[in-house]
């Protein structure tokens, strides 16, 4: 196992040093879910919110989030994202709205962190766009499924 990258020898926190790395293109590929109420689902797929269509504002809210990232998260770099793709479909069956984010760029470090805060952020604008229905709604299973470039090669979820 590999060991903490932004700690320096004396345990104090640190920003990673980059500056070495080669330019590479690097993708991250994030998901998570929002369980609610079969209600809360119908709702959702019939537009009946008052604050607007909630799977097109939770996609924005995503891509917003993977921007600023740096913002929230501390010792992120700032990145210059090329493209940053967020899609949320309703599952039915399980009610949920199920979230998917990919992150890309060419540069010397990874957009993971930037796939996981799209996800987290659209999933968190679901449940405030739909929490006066449903306050029961559960955030779950945001974890990091596919990321690609840099030294350290590819990684797939199993």
């Amino acid at each position: 196992m590999s060991e903490f990258t932004h700690f320096d020898a004396e345990g104090k926190a640190l920003m990673v040093d980059v500056s070495d790395k080669d330019i590479t293109e690097r993708t991250a590929t994030a998901v998570g879910s929002v369980l609610m109420e079969p209600a809360t689902v119908a709702k959702i797929m019939e537009g009946g919110f008052k604050k607007g269509d909630v799977l097109s504002v939770a996609r924005l809210a995503g891509i917003m989030g993977a921007k600023r990232t740096p913002d929230l998260i501390p010792l992120c770099h700032p990145l210059a994202l090329t493209s940053v793709k967020v899609d949320l479909a309703v599952d039915e069956e399980r009610n949920a709205v199920d979230i998917t984010a990919t992150c890309k760029l060419k540069g010397r470090t990874g957009v993971e962190m930037e796939a996981l805060t799209a996800v987290s952020v659209a999933a968190l604008t679901v449940y405030d766009m739909c929490k006066a229905v449903d306050r029961g709604m559960r955030i779950t299973e945001i974890r990091l499924v596919h990321k690609a470039g840099g030294k350290s090669g590819e990684y797939r979820a199993d």
